[in-house]
Formats: structure tokens, C-alpha cells, sequence
């Protein structure tokens, strides 16, 4: 082995070390932001969190004894560094609706949203990705209109709007799926918690019946979701393909005599795997963080549900811990996407 290529080598760990700190930075420097952020919404709401705790008709005594406890006398800065530690512990504080610890109430319902969404996320994708080659390959068609239709609906129809729609048709009169909730009631608690994913519990249980009545609840809340997501998919899509149709390689592929299934997803979709990975992530955290309208028609007992009480009941910490975890979230799979773009990209790696 020659010293250049030892040489080579040597440097290129260094540089992936650098690379990976950078990357680390970026997650802490973007959570700082995303706890500044929650801070500040904490301090300009106007809503009184001792009155949240005490009551309005609380003592003066207690009302005082409260405020000196929670600190909120103290300088910003000072209160700034208490809730970056209690958050960096896992203390997000405690749920006046519940009595609950707030990181315990998120951790019961985060999963239910979880698993809706990412079951959405998974029919936005399979529908949404062939429909967008099929108007792409077929541009200016009855299906191209059609399908362009489709996407404009994802964006124009509100969400709660097709959400009762749904429950009117396919429940109250089709009776194709289960209504509002998680599972019927008589099966509620049959299952034993281990993920908090109902539909993976209940196989670990093989427990079929709950089985397929967590499929009948979610299975419409999903789709609708998963309508949202597969509107946006479809569009970026069909724009991604469009522009590799139109590149020369195409032209040649199709002058050698390359079958069109080939030139489609062999030449043309392949380079544009990398930009859908980020359209897929950004549409996966849309529906984890915007699934508060379906979660609340369809009385889902998600973190959307959860906000939504909060914030009727003013409850701060809770609102702040759900904001907290669905940015954290976001977070989380923006990176994703990004390393995901790294593997699948040579010259991203370069």
C-alpha cells in the first residue's frame, strides 16, 4: 500500500469526525432554538400559570407561596437556564388536567399518534409516489388532470370537514369501519401495553379480535391522513419526474429501444429517490405534528387530543410538552432525511 493512500486515509477520518460533530451540533444548536422557543411562548401567553395551579379563588397567601415556588419573579435568563435542566432531566412539569407528570401523559399518548401517522405516512407513499409517475408518464392525459385534481383537493378540502364526512359514510351508514376511539369499548384494556402500538400489541398478544378492531378505528383516520399526504407526494412527484423526462439521457435511453417501464422507473425515477426521501420525512412530520383536527373529530386519544385539552383547560406545561416533543420530533426526522440523503447520494458524501 503506498504512503498517498495511507496518507488518504488518515485524513479522511478527520474529516468525518468533523462531519459528524457538525452534525451533532446542528440537532443541540436546533433543540436550544426549539426550547427558546417554547420558553418564550410560556412568557407571552397571557395566561397566569399559578391561577392554572391554585385556582382564581385561591388565597393570596397561596397565590404568593406558588409564584416564589415556580420562580417566575426570577430574571429570564435565570428562568431560561432552570427550564433548559428540567428539560434536559425529563422534568417538562406537571399536567394541571391529569395531576400527571407531563412526560408521562406524553408518553401514554404519543404512541396512538405515532402509529396513525406513520400508518398514513405509508399509504401517502404507496398511493402517492405511483400516482405521481403515472401523471408524470402520462402529462396532459384524462388521468394527469385527474390526478392533479387530487392534489389540489389535499390542499383545499379542511381536514375536520372530511373527517366528519368519513364518519357519516363510513360508519354510521356503510358500517365498514369502527367509529371514533382507539378500540371498542368492550376490548378496551384487553390488550397488554408493551409498545403502545395497538395494532403490533395486539399480534404480540395474538390477540386477533382486538386486533382487528384497532385496524377498523384506524384504518379511516389513517387513510385520511394518508390522503394528505399522498395529495403533496403526488404533486412533487409528478414536478421531479417531469424534469427527468425531459433530460437527454431519457431521449437516448428511449432512441436505443429501452422498454418504457424501464425508462420510467430504471432512468427517470432513480435519480429522484434522494429528493423524494425529504418530501416523504417533511410529509411524515406534517402528520405527526398536524394530526390535532382528526385526532379530535375522531375522539383519537393522540398527543393532538392531548394539546387540544391543554390548551382548553390552559393548561401551560402540558402545552409546552406536547409543543416540546412534536418539535423534538420534527427535529429527529428532518435529520433523518438528511442522513438518509447522505447514504443514498454519492456526491452529497463527497
Amino acid at each position: 500500500m503506498s504512503n498517498a493512500t495511507l496518507t488518504g486515509r488518515r485524513g479522511a477520518l478527520p474529516a468525518r469526525l468533523a462531519s459528524l460533530l457538525w452534525f451533532a451540533a446542528t440537532i443541540a444548536l436546533t433543540f436550544l432554538g426549539l426550547l427558546a422557543i417554547t420558553f418564550v411562548i410560556g412568557r407571552v401567553v397571557p395566561i397566569d400559570p399559578v391561577l392554572a395551579v391554585v385556582g382564581d379563588r385561591a388565597p393570596k397567601e397561596v397565590y404568593d407561596a406558588v409564584r416564589l415556588q415556580m420562580g417566575i419573579d426570577d430574571p429570564l435568563p435565570v428562568q431560561f437556564v432552570r427550564y433548559v435542566g428540567d428539560v434536559l432531566q425529563g422534568d417538562l412539569g406537571r399536567a394541571v388536567t391529569t395531576s400527571n407528570p407531563v412526560i408521562e401523559d406524553l408518553a401514554r399518548v404519543f404512541p396512538a399518534t405515532f402509529e396513525m401517522a406513520t400508518l398514513g405516512i405509508i399509504i401517502g407513499v404507496a398511493v402517492g409516489v405511483p400516482l405521481g409517475v403515472w401523471a408524470a408518464a402520462r402529462q396532459g392525459s384524462v388521468i394527469d388532470q385527474i390526478i392533479r385534481v387530487i392534489g389540489l383537493a389535499g390542499y383545499a378540502v379542511p381536514a375536520f370537514w372530511l373527517g366528519l364526512v368519513g364518519l357519516v359514510l363510513f360508519y354510521a351508514k356503510l358500517k365498514w369501519v369502527g367509529g371514533p376511539g382507539r378500540i371498542d369499548i368492550f376490548l378496551d384494556g384487553m390488550v397488554t401495553p408493551r409498545t403502545g402500538l395497538l395494532l403490533v400489541d395486539s399480534l404480540i398478544d395474538r390477540d386477533m379480535d382486538s386486533f382487528k378492531s384497532a385496524f377498523a378505528h384506524i384504518i379511516l383516520p389513517a387513510t385520511i391522513l394518508g390522503f394528505f399526504a399522498l395529495a403533496y407526494i403526488a404533486r412533487m412527484t409528478r414536478s421531479f419526474m417531469l424534469e427527468q423526462l425531459g433530460q437527454e439521457f431519457i431521449t437516448t435511453a428511449r432512441v436505443k429501444g429501452a422498454p418504457e417501464r424501464v425508462v420510467i422507473w430504471r432512468h427517470a425515477f432513480r435519480p429522484i429517490r434522494v429528493q423524494l426521501i425529504t418530501v416523504i420525512g417533511l410529509s411524515y412530520a406534517g402528520l405527526l405534528e398536524g394530526s390535532v383536527m382528526i385526532e379530535t373529530v375522531f375522539s383519537w386519544p393522540g398527543i393532538g387530543n392531548y394539546l387540544t385539552n391543554a390548551l382548553l383547560n390552559a393548561d401551560m406545561n402540558a402545552v409546552l410538552g406536547a409543543t416540546l416533543v412534536i418539535g423534538a420530533v420534527f427535529i429527529c426526522i428532518n435529520k433523518l432525511s438528511d442522513a438518509l440523503y447522505l447514504l443514498l447520494d454519492p456526491r452529497a458524501r463527497a
